[in-house]
């Protein structure tokens, strides 16, 4: 599987997991919501561990600025807030050093 295929698997499973327990702490929701947050938090760090990577280190590193933009995302689709231009500058200064660290040629 190609790596950012993972990493947007991996965003949406940690961000939904994260959500599960944002509502039900802080928005009143059901404790049922805690059982496919902890499923979806274990199918996130088990989709991280597919990345091609001789450091875990650099593989969380560059997952950060995926991880940035599916939030943003999630925020804009789920939770109806648009992001503005600051958001979207931020996530774009992320992405890119993430694609560096990902990306970079490494000496063997």
């Amino acid at each position: 599987m190609h790596p950012f295929l993972v990493y947007a698997a991996a965003a949406l499973a940690e961000i939904g997991g994260c959500f599960a327990f944002w509502a039900w702490l802080r928005s009143g929701a059901s404790a049922l919501w805690l059982g496919p947050g902890v499923v979806s938090l274990v199918a996130f760090a088990l989709l991280l561990t597919l990345i091609p990577s001789e450091a875990a280190g650099r593989a969380f590193a560059a997952y950060g600025g995926v991880y940035i933009c599916a939030s943003l995302g999630w925020m804009w689709t789920v939770e109806g807030m648009r992001p503005d231009r600051f958001d979207l500058l931020g996530a774009a200064i992320c992405l890119a050093g993430a694609a560096i660290i990902l990306l970079a040629p490494r000496a063997s």
